[in-house]
């Protein structure tokens, strides 16, 4: 069970957090919704192909992600979407599109943007499609050591 794992990843290092349980939804913008969290707090953990090496591009719920500004940012050749079958057996403990982007915990980059990292909380799925974790940004970083950069597109804003 994924969030037992990462709760206990959370507690070992002494990060104070709060789960938030919520019906099941399954894109950002409806799990912002149900959980009553703006999106702008809510973390999105998009898989990337890096010049093929899988990585976690994390942004808000309310943004999309520009590739060519993360490619950009890395300074790699190619960035693209990686597929399922490409990074599902990374994730054993996880539901398809809930993975924490804690990718310390997956053997993976992390990489975040600042819009993201601007603010003084994250939430984002504790491995299922029904939970959330929420801490403050500064302890998530300090714990992921993302790469801070600009990467998003804006989505328009609407509810939460």
């Amino acid at each position: 069970m994924p969030a037992k794992m990462l709760k206990e990843f959370l507690d070992t290092h002494g990060v104070r957090y709060i789960s938030i349980r919520h019906s099941p939804a399954y894109t950002a913008q409806e799990v912002a919704a149900s959980a009553h969290i703006p999106g702008k707090e809510l973390a999105k953990t998009t898989i990337v192909d890096i010049d093929g090496v899988l990585a976690m591009a994390v942004l808000s719920a309310n943004d999309m992600l520009d590739f060519n500004r993360l490619r950009e940012i890395t300074g790699a050749s190619t960035v693209v979407l990686a597929t399922e079958a490409e990074f599902r057996a990374r994730f054993p403990d996880c539901e398809i599109g809930a993975m924490p982007p804690l990718g310390n915990l997956y053997a993976m980059d992390v990489y975040v943007d600042e819009a993201l990292a601007a603010d003084g909380l994250i939430a984002f799925n504790a491995g299922t499609h029904e939970e959330l974790v929420q801490l403050a940004y500064a302890d998530f970083a300090g714990l992921v050591r993302p790469t801070v950069g600009a990467f998003h597109l804006e989505l328009v804003r609407i509810g939460v």
